[in-house]
């Protein structure tokens, strides 16, 4: 197998699609028998794949069945969803429960892991414990955009892999520094992207966009790279990429001819984003905001707007943990950290329902 290959193949059949992109990469080579192999999947929301937030459970259980085939038996799940959600929830309500009973594989809910304390390269990060036990990690995350980062996929997908209280912590330093010191801190040997339904603004889903893709590789950096333009991003505007590859975890460095297509899938282009997080900015001053305190609002605002009632909103709308015990003079702060404001919309996170009830009763 070629390390700096990215395979790639089109279609609408996941489980088939991955069964044929892992015959053609045989990733198990030199991989024991024994060995302790971990998939994470993109479970950030209970909702099903068809929304574009959440990994397709079809693929990850071609990825199980032909692991299983090759003599591969302690396999498990594993994922921590995000603050605002329930990992438990989200293996119901995402299909991923079906998949543990039908293979006998176990689902490892990270949210109620312990962790350890790792310092790479002079910032401290805490790891879930289940984590750092693993031989071999298989990382399978959705094509999407991201409200804060612009793209999220195999590097950010590692984020899933930290306690609820770090998640939170991440948010303070900025993202993108700690995001690629955690990739430095866990090895990715497999990553799969699910490009199949994504959502191409929004990482909490609500825009799908099909783009009947899956691509694989060995190297995340890499793969994110090329994720970057096929979503038509500069480098530059997603800084944790060119930061991993600055701490040693890969390169950006791939070309036309690295890209192995195993099939013709040029009448599935991508058909652009949506950019309706970019859109609302307008009414926002975000600083150190959580995802899911950020995402209720941007959905908030997202319904508003469907109703034609966008111009309730007249004040700058406050979101943050920089605003934590700050006084504010004007705007409306929205969640507990930014509570300072002249008004308040309560939450950590606030519910979309009740941000989008507080505009319409005020």
């Amino acid at each position: 197998m070629n390390k700096n290959e990215i395979f790639v193949i089109y279609g609408d059949q996941p489980k088939e699609m991955v069964l044929t992109l892992l015959n053609e990469m045989k990733p198990e080579e030199g991989l024991p028998k024994e060995s302790r192999i971990g998939i994470k999947p993109n479970l950030v929301v209970a909702k099903p794949a068809a929304s574009g937030a959440t990994t397709t459970p079809e693929l990850v259980e071609g990825i199980v069945e032909y692991f299983q085939s090759k003599g591969y038996q302690n396999l498990c799940i594993m994922e921590g969803s995000w603050v605002g959600d329930r990992t438990s929830r989200a293996f119901k309500v995402c299909g991923y429960e079906a998949i543990s009973k039908k293979y006998g594989i176990p689902l490892i809910d990270l949210q109620r892991d312990g962790y350890c304390e790792r310092m790479v390269d002079g910032i401290k990060l805490n790891i879930c414990k289940k984590m750092l036990e693993i031989d071999h990690l298989i990382n399978v995350p959705v094509l999407k955009g991201h409200c804060q980062t612009n793209l999220t996929c195999a590097l950010k997908n590692m984020k899933g892999c930290i306690p609820d209280s770090e998640k939170r912590r991440f948010h303070t330093l900025g993202l993108h520094k700690p995001i690629a010191h955690l990739n430095k801190a866990i090895r990715q040997n497999l990553i799969i992207v699910d490009g199949l339904n994504g959502d191409l603004s929004f990482e909490e889903g609500g825009n799908p966009v099909q783009m009947n893709r899956i691509f694989a590789g060995f190297d995340p950096v890499m793969i994110d790279s090329y994720a970057a333009h096929l979503l038509g991003f500069d480098l530059d505007e997603i800084p944790y990429i060119k930061l991993a590859e600055d701490l040693g975890v890969g390169t950006t460095k791939w070309q036309e001819g690295s890209i192995r297509e195993l099939n013709s899938g040029r009448e599935t282009q991508i058909r652009g984003r949506t950019g309706k997080a970019k859109f609302f900015t307008q009414y926002i001053e975000e600083r150190e905001a959580c995802s899911a305190c950020y995402g209720s609002l941007i959905h908030a605002l997202e319904r508003l707007r469907e109703r034609g009632e966008l111009q309730k909103v007249k004040s700058r709308l406050y979101i943050g943990q920089y605003y934590k015990n700050k006084s504010m003079e004007d705007g409306i702060g929205v969640g507990q950290c930014a509570k300072g404001c002249p008004r308040h919309i309560p939450g950590c996170p606030p519910s979309a329902g009740n941000i989008v009830k507080f505009f319409e009763e005020n």
